[in-house]
């Protein structure tokens, strides 16, 4: 956990200062707003965490292999990722109109889900918002409906407040989705959560956008691929 963190950071500082700056229309220069800088952050982070994801979780076990019916095969495992992407983003539509809910695609034919703290979860709390339930449902529908995945749900924090309560607090959250996705039928080897806290942030903590960006969890869904069975 330690270098995954060292990594994320060191990707943060890398764009924060060669991506300070971006170009309007006209070809002239302008600071870059908190939500462009974290797309950036977002997109060296997410290869970073995704990597790091895929080391962590054993996916050749012959338990989780056995749990999920078998993997896909190697052929197949991009399209069955890239169906999995549209179903989510069709499920989930009115969410990312009003900007609660990101779907993007990460390295090694992963997906993060990603949600905000301001519908997901209250200020300072890890019990999830009864008016996310019917999106988190969603959520859980396609994840049982594409079931030869593995899913790791990480929890982040903005830098207010001490770094130990904020690294608990994600945990918490992590956790809570995690429970939440376990009710909802999700069979149990697919699921992990932990927590970074403060240290993986999308944008810069300076600025209310920023820290409300860097407040959400993520799920990182992982294809099980039949050829790496052992």
């Amino acid at each position: 956990m330690k270098h995954l963190r060292i990594a994320i950071t060191l990707s943060m500082v890398a764009v924060f200062g060669l991506s300070a700056c971006a170009t309007d229309e006209f070809g002239n220069t302008r600071p870059m707003t908190d939500a462009e800088k974290g797309a950036l952050i977002g997109a060296a982070s997410g290869a970073v965490l995704g990597a790091a994801v895929s080391k962590k979780k054993n996916r050749t076990s012959g338990v989780l292999i056995g749990a999920v019916g078998g993997g896909i095969a190697g052929g197949a495992v991009g399209a069955y990722m890239d169906s999995q992407k549209k179903d989510l983003e069709k499920a989930l539509a009115p969410e990312r109109d009003a900007g609660a809910i990101q779907v993007e695609k990460l390295p090694q034919n992963a997906l993060r889900v990603t949600m905000t703290d301001q519908t997901a979860f209250t200020v300072d709390s890890a019990e999830i918002k009864s008016r996310f339930y019917s999106t988190m449902d969603k959520i859980a529908t396609v994840l049982n409906r594409y079931g030869k995945t593995v899913l790791t749900v990480v929890g982040h924090t903005d830098s207010t407040g001490s770094a130990q309560h904020n690294q608990a607090l994600s945990e918490r959250r992590a956790q809570a989705v995690h429970n939440y996705f376990l009710q909802k039928g999700v069979v149990p080897q697919r699921l992990e959560s932990h927590g970074l806290g403060e240290s993986a942030p999308r944008a810069s903590n300076v600025t209310a956008e920023g820290r409300q960006l860097n407040r959400r969890v993520e799920i990182v869904i992982e294809p099980i691929v039949a050829d790496q069975a052992g």
